[in-house]
C-alpha cells in the first residue's frame, strides 16, 4: 500500500511543472501584450498632436520666419535680415506698449491675487446663501469679452453712461477718454472680467485641504484669520504659482477687451503689446515687424513660465495634493 501510494504521488511534481510553465508562458504572453498595448497608446495622442502642430506650432515657426522677413501680405517676401529687430527695439511705440504691458500685467496681477484668494476661500465653505452668491458673482464668466468690453463702454460713456444718467459728477468723467485714467480703467474691467475665473482654482484648491489640519488648530485655540494665515496660504502655494503664471501669461494676450472698449488710445495711452502686433501687422502691413512683436510676447510668456514654476519648486513637487 505504500508503494502504491507513492507510485501515485509521484505526478504531482509533473504537474506543479505543468502549472509552473502555463503560468510563465501566461506571464510571457501578457508581458508581450503589455508592449503591444503601449503602440495603440501612442496613436490615441495623434488628434491632439495633429491639432497642436497645425493650429500652434506651424503659425509659431512662420512667425519666427516672417520676423526676418519683409512682407505688406499681399506681395513677394524678400528677407530682411535682423532688420525688423532692430527697427522694432528702436521703435518707441514698440517700447511704449512694452512698458504699458508689464503696467498692466503687473498691477492686474497684484489686484486679482488677493480679491481671488480671499473669494475662493469664502466659496470654498459652508456659508449661508453662498451657492445663491456663488452663482451670482460668477455670472462674467458667461459673457464674451466683446460684449463685457461694449457693456462697460457704453456704462462709462460721459454723455450717456450710469453717471450721466444718475448725475453722479466724478462718475460720468471720461475714464476711457482721458489718457491719464485709460489704462487704469482697462485694467478694472479686465479684472472684474476674470476675478472669477482665478477664483475657481483658488476654491477648488482650498477644498483639496485636509479638513483634519483645521480641526486640530481648532482644538489648539486658532481662529479663523489664525488658521487662515497658517494653514490655508501655506497650502495654496502649487496652486498660487499655477495661477500666477495663467494670470500673467493671459496678460500678454488681452487684445479684444482693450480693442473694443479704446482701439489702443486715447493716443497710445492703451497700445499695449497685442493690439500693437495687430495694428502694425492689419493696418500698417507690416507682417515683419508685427510678427517681431509677437516672438517678444512668446518669449515673455516662456520666461515667466519657467521663472514663476523655477521659484515655487513646482517642478519638484510629488503630489497631486495641495501643499504635498
Amino acid at each position: 500500500m505504500s508503494f502504491v501510494s507513492k507510485a501515485v504521488a509521484q505526478p504531482k511534481p509533473a504537474r506543479a511543472a505543468v502549472s509552473s510553465n502555463k503560468s510563465a508562458k501566461t506571464a510571457a504572453k501578457s508581458t508581450k501584450s503589455g508592449k503591444l498595448h503601449k503602440g495603440p497608446s501612442l496613436w490615441y495622442t495623434a488628434p491632439a498632436l495633429i491639432f497642436f502642430g497645425i493650429f500652434a506650432l506651424i503659425p509659431l515657426v512662420g512667425v519666427l520666419v516672417l520676423s526676418f522677413m519683409n512682407w505688406d501680405g499681399l506681395g513677394a517676401i524678400t528677407f530682411n535680415g535682423l532688420g525688423n529687430w532692430v527697427r522694432m527695439f528702436s521703435d518707441p511705440l514698440v517700447m511704449n506698449a512694452f512698458k504699458l504691458t508689464i503696467i498692466l500685467t503687473i498691477v492686474s496681477w497684484a489686484v486679482q491675487t488677493p480679491i481671488c484668494i480671499l473669494l475662493g476661500t469664502f466659496m470654498a465653505g459652508t456659508q449661508k446663501y453662498r451657492a445663491f452668491l456663488a452663482v451670482f458673482y460668477f455670472l462674467p464668466l458667461l459673457f464674451s469679452s466683446t460684449a463685457v468690453a461694449i457693456t462697460w463702454k457704453n456704462l462709462l460713456d460721459p454723455n450717456f453712461g450710469v453717471g450721466k444718467a444718475f448725475g453722479i459728477g466724478w462718475l460720468a468723467h471720461n475714464w476711457l477718454g482721458d489718457p491719464k485714467t485709460a489704462l487704469w480703467t482697462v485694467i478694472f474691467v479686465v479684472s472684474w472680467c476674470f476675478i472669477p475665473l482665478h477664483s475657481l482654482l483658488y476654491q477648488g484648491a482650498v477644498r483639496q485641504i485636509p479638513q483634519t489640519m483645521y480641526e486640530a488648530a481648532t482644538i489648539d485655540g486658532a481662529g479663523p484669520i489664525r488658521q487662515f494665515f497658517s494653514i490655508t496660504l501655506p497650502q495654496l502655494k502649487y496652486t498660487f504659482a499655477t495661477d500666477s503664471t495663467l494670470m500673467i501669461v493671459g496678460s500678454l494676450t488681452y487684445f479684444d477687451l482693450v480693442y473694443v472698449m479704446t482701439g489702443g488710445g486715447p493716443g497710445n495711452a492703451t497700445r499695449i503689446l497685442p493690439l500693437d502686433m495687430y495694428l502694425k501687422g492689419f493696418k500698417s502691413y507690416d507682417m515683419g515687424g508685427a510678427s517681431v512683436v509677437g516672438v517678444i510676447i512668446l518669449a515673455l510668456g516662456i520666461a515667466v513660465s519657467l521663472i514663476l514654476n523655477k521659484l515655487s519648486g513646482s517642478d519638484k513637487m510629488e503630489s497631486q495634493m495641495e501643499g504635498a
